[in-house]
């Protein structure tokens, strides 16, 4: 009868650490549950919003408006070139001579700031333009992003060329001192 007792005892211990080990089963989450949720996540997250094309985009279209207006950076320079003109030229030194020191410089120095906003508006632009072409294969880029984009590097353009016109003094160059 001992043996007996015995065995019941190690049945009714078999059956309750089954149990034990089917509740514990039941309450973990299946391993291939986890990795889905955690995949989604991540795929979500590398999936670029395109919010740094788009600010690329008006920033370029800025920098083109600032390089057709004039920034503060070139007023400061100017005015700065204009006092230096005022200080190395002489006092017998010739019209054409004071003139070109005073204002000549003083424009050129203008138009390399609006020449340079200009260049930075172009890249900028250009940069914006190629960038799907270097990122996820398949994603488009937004149509208003290509259009601010354009639209920088129109103005970039632009602003490039009459800072060369400007410079040059071929557009509202310094008139004779004869």
């Amino acid at each position: 009868m001992a043996t007996n007792a015995v065995d019941e005892t190690e049945a009714t211990k078999a059956t309750i650490d089954e149990k034990a080990v089917d509740t514990t089963k039941s309450d973990e989450v299946p391993e291939t549950e986890v990795p889905a949720a955690t995949d989604d996540a991540q795929t979500k997250e590398e999936t670029p919003s395109g919010v740094g094309q788009g600010a690329a985009a008006v920033v370029s279209a800025a920098l083109g408006v600032v390089s057709l207006t004039g920034s503060w950076i070139g007023t400061v320079a100017s005015a700065r070139q204009n006092l230096v003109g005022q200080l190395e030229t002489a006092q017998n030194a010739g019209v054409a001579q004071q003139i070109q020191a005073v204002y000549g410089d003083a424009w050129q120095t203008t138009a390399l700031w609006g020449g340079l906003f200009a260049l930075i508006a172009l890249v900028v632009g250009v940069v914006t333009l190629a960038r799907p072409a270097f990122g996820t294969p398949g994603r488009i880029q937004a149509p208003w992003i290509k259009s601010v984009a354009w639209a920088g590097v129109a103005l970039g353009v632009i602003g490039l060329f009459l800072a060369v016109l400007k410079y040059t003094g071929i557009l509202l160059g310094l008139p004779s001192a004869s």
